[in-house]
């Protein structure tokens, strides 16, 4: 959205008399976005996927160089985690400021196969950030549309489960489906994990997940939670994806794979929670970086069962709101 100065002003007066130290901090920060959006939706600050070598890039969603340092060893396929400036801290920032046209040629190369919800707003309602009300904003977003890429896939459509999300096993089984069948140029597959909520205890275990698991650094920040129960299942949903892509990497073939993140996440990092947009704190900006290469060696066959829409779409809200966003 563009800048509102008339719903900022309304906003901002009911946040001022109900916590005025608090709603002083929005309104600064609200004002930041506009100034920030204004400048980096023409000028991107941070490394842009394109403009490194890879035939397979990897996204885990929401995760941090330091978790990931902490579980690599236990990975055959991780040697070094190395780092890199995302140009977004929040996915709709990063999807926006990647996927534009000055990469139009890679872009109509690429196969995307996302479970990111954000992907609806982004490509097919042109919806771009900010997505916070902010006073002023002249940006100039140059972003493309589903029509722009060799192919699209946005599983959150097809492969969202109540409570769940999206769970790893649907982006492997979409992504190697597309490798075999297809010859794009670059192939993208995009894990929701470790993003909340936090569901590989409850997955294996065939129930609902825990309040924790379900809102994970949610209730940290509210103070009904620690910082370590929550960054154990942050960790234990890293090792739950990190699984599904050591199975991906047997199942396809990639000279040059790159494991990274949209973004990363804060867990209480100067009062900072989540993942803002806009944001520069290196534990959500800073992004792991890691270079591997893959083998197809056939042990998996893909069932096929999220290619397609298998009844009613999955209502976006829905989507979002089981990811924490509403």
């Amino acid at each position: 959205m563009d800048g509102s100065f008339r719903e900022w002003l309304t906003e901002h007066r009911e946040q001022l008399s109900s916590d005025p130290v608090r709603g002083l901090m929005h309104a600064a920060f609200t004002a930041y976005l506009g100034l920030w959006y204004t400048g980096t939706s023409r000028r991107p600050v941070g490394t842009h996927i394109y403009d490194e070598d890879w035939d397979l890039l990897v996204i885990l969603d929401a995760c941090r160089v330091d978790v990931l340092e902490t579980v690599a060893s236990e990975y055959d396929f991780i040697d070094t985690v190395d780092s890199r400036w995302s140009v977004g801290s929040h996915s709709h920032e990063w999807l926006s400021q990647t996927f534009s046209e000055d990469y139009g040629d890679e872009i109509a190369n690429t196969a995307y196969v996302s479970g990111n919800g954000h992907t609806h707003e982004t490509f097919v309602t042109g919806d771009y950030p900010p997505d916070e009300t902010v006073p002023f904003c002249w940006p100039d977003w140059q972003t493309v549309g589903t029509d722009d890429f060799g192919q699209l896939d946005m599983l959150w459509e097809t492969a969202h489960q109540d409570e769940f999300g999206v769970p790893p096993r649907a982006i492997t089984d979409r992504t190697v489906e597309v490798a075999r069948e297809s010859d794009y140029d670059r192939l993208i597959a995009h894990y929701m994990q470790p993003h909340i909520p936090y569901i590989g205890a409850a997955i294996d275990e065939n129930r609902s997940p825990t309040e924790v698991e379900a809102r994970g650094w949610k209730l940290l920040e509210s103070g009904d939670a620690t910082r370590e129960e929550v960054w154990e299942l942050y960790e234990e949903t890293l090792r739950f994806v990190l699984d599904d892509v050591e199975l991906l990497l047997e199942n396809i073939d990639a000279e040059t794979v790159v494991i990274t993140a949209d973004h990363g996440n804060a867990f209480g990092e100067y009062s900072i929670h989540g993942h803002p947009e806009g944001m520069l704190l290196p534990t959500i900006k800073k992004v792991p970086w890691i270079t591997a290469t893959a083998t197809d060696e056939e042990t998996f066959s893909p069932s096929g069962t999220y290619a397609e829409v298998q009844g009613e779409k999955t209502n976006i809200e829905d989507h979002l709101r089981d990811l924490g966003y509403m």
